[in-house]
Protein backbone atom coordinates (compact mmCIF):
# COMPACT_ATOMS: atom_id res chain seq x y z
CA UNK A 1 0.00 0.00 0.00
CA UNK A 2 1.20 3.53 -0.69
CA UNK A 3 -1.46 5.95 0.52
CA UNK A 4 -5.35 5.77 2.43
CA UNK A 5 -7.38 7.47 -0.83
CA UNK A 6 -10.93 7.41 0.77
CA UNK A 7 -12.79 6.99 4.15
CA UNK A 8 -16.23 6.52 5.00
CA UNK A 9 -17.82 6.48 8.47
CA UNK A 10 -21.57 4.81 8.93
CA UNK A 11 -23.59 7.12 10.74
CA UNK A 12 -27.26 6.53 12.30
CA UNK A 13 -28.94 9.39 10.45
CA UNK A 14 -27.40 10.65 7.73
CA UNK A 15 -29.67 14.47 7.62
CA UNK A 16 -28.64 15.34 11.04
CA UNK A 17 -24.86 14.10 10.34
CA UNK A 18 -24.31 16.34 7.46
CA UNK A 19 -25.84 19.44 9.42
CA UNK A 20 -23.27 18.42 12.21
CA UNK A 21 -20.39 18.51 9.43
CA UNK A 22 -21.68 21.59 7.64
CA UNK A 23 -23.01 23.60 10.60
CA UNK A 24 -20.98 23.00 13.09
CA UNK A 25 -17.77 21.99 11.95
CA UNK A 26 -17.20 24.03 8.64
CA UNK A 27 -16.78 21.61 6.15
CA UNK A 28 -18.22 21.85 2.52
CA UNK A 29 -20.10 19.44 0.51
CA UNK A 30 -18.29 17.70 -2.22
CA UNK A 31 -20.92 15.81 -3.46
CA UNK A 32 -24.27 13.91 -2.34
CA UNK A 33 -26.54 10.93 -2.65
CA UNK A 34 -29.19 9.20 -1.03
CA UNK A 35 -26.78 6.90 0.95
CA UNK A 36 -23.94 9.63 0.90
CA UNK A 37 -22.21 12.60 1.53
CA UNK A 38 -19.04 13.28 0.54
CA UNK A 39 -17.32 16.05 2.51
CA UNK A 40 -14.40 18.07 1.00
CA UNK A 41 -12.02 19.79 3.77
CA UNK A 42 -9.88 22.41 2.66
CA UNK A 43 -10.52 22.53 -0.64
CA UNK A 44 -10.19 19.24 -1.12
CA UNK A 45 -7.29 17.97 0.37
CA UNK A 46 -8.84 15.76 2.63
CA UNK A 47 -12.02 14.09 1.19
CA UNK A 48 -13.81 11.60 3.06
CA UNK A 49 -17.78 10.65 3.35
CA UNK A 50 -20.29 9.83 6.29
CA UNK A 51 -23.09 7.03 4.20
CA UNK A 52 -25.63 5.26 5.77
CA UNK A 53 -25.46 2.17 7.44
CA UNK A 54 -24.26 -0.95 4.85
CA UNK A 55 -25.75 -3.58 7.95
CA UNK A 56 -27.67 -2.93 11.04
CA UNK A 57 -26.19 -0.57 13.57
CA UNK A 58 -29.56 -0.88 16.29
CA UNK A 59 -27.66 -2.27 19.58
CA UNK A 60 -23.90 -1.15 18.75
CA UNK A 61 -21.60 1.55 19.56
CA UNK A 62 -20.41 3.31 16.77
CA UNK A 63 -16.74 5.24 16.71
CA UNK A 64 -15.30 3.15 19.37
CA UNK A 65 -11.81 3.10 17.63
CA UNK A 66 -11.71 4.89 14.94
CA UNK A 67 -10.64 8.52 14.76
CA UNK A 68 -9.63 10.64 11.74
CA UNK A 69 -7.15 13.11 11.80
CA UNK A 70 -6.99 16.36 9.87
CA UNK A 71 -4.50 18.93 9.21
CA UNK A 72 -5.52 22.52 9.50
CA UNK A 73 -3.97 25.85 9.03
CA UNK A 74 -5.93 27.54 11.58
CA UNK A 75 -4.45 28.25 15.13
CA UNK A 76 -6.03 25.10 16.95
CA UNK A 77 -6.92 26.96 20.23
CA UNK A 78 -8.94 29.69 17.72
CA UNK A 79 -10.30 26.90 16.10
CA UNK A 80 -11.26 24.95 19.84
CA UNK A 81 -13.24 28.07 20.71
CA UNK A 82 -14.97 28.04 17.40
CA UNK A 83 -16.35 24.70 17.94
CA UNK A 84 -17.43 24.82 21.49
CA UNK A 85 -18.75 27.75 20.58
CA UNK A 86 -21.12 26.30 17.48
CA UNK A 87 -21.90 23.36 20.60
CA UNK A 88 -18.82 20.50 19.35
CA UNK A 89 -18.23 17.90 21.93
CA UNK A 90 -14.26 18.29 22.48
CA UNK A 91 -12.94 15.58 24.07
CA UNK A 92 -10.09 17.10 26.58
CA UNK A 93 -6.86 19.85 26.09
CA UNK A 94 -4.83 20.66 23.01
CA UNK A 95 -2.17 18.42 23.00
CA UNK A 96 1.25 18.09 21.56
CA UNK A 97 1.81 15.18 19.17
CA UNK A 98 4.78 14.85 17.18
CA UNK A 99 3.03 15.57 14.32
CA UNK A 100 1.94 18.94 16.12
CA UNK A 101 -0.61 20.63 18.67
CA UNK A 102 -3.95 19.24 18.03
CA UNK A 103 -7.68 18.76 19.79
CA UNK A 104 -10.21 16.10 19.61
CA UNK A 105 -13.63 16.30 19.14
CA UNK A 106 -16.47 13.84 18.94
CA UNK A 107 -19.26 13.84 16.20
CA UNK A 108 -23.14 12.86 17.12
CA UNK A 109 -22.44 9.19 16.46
CA UNK A 110 -18.70 9.36 18.75
CA UNK A 111 -16.49 9.02 16.07
CA UNK A 112 -13.37 10.72 16.80
CA UNK A 113 -12.13 13.61 14.88
CA UNK A 114 -8.69 15.11 15.43
CA UNK A 115 -7.59 18.64 14.24
CA UNK A 116 -3.93 19.31 13.95
CA UNK A 117 -1.85 22.10 13.45
CA UNK A 118 1.60 20.94 12.05
CA UNK A 119 2.98 24.80 11.85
Amino acid sequence: MIQLTFASLQVRNLEASKSFYTNKLGFDIDSTNPQACVFKYNQGQASFAIRTPLEPLEGKELGIGVALWFAVEENVDELKEKFITNGVTTTGAIIETPFGRAFHVKDIDGYKLTFLNTK
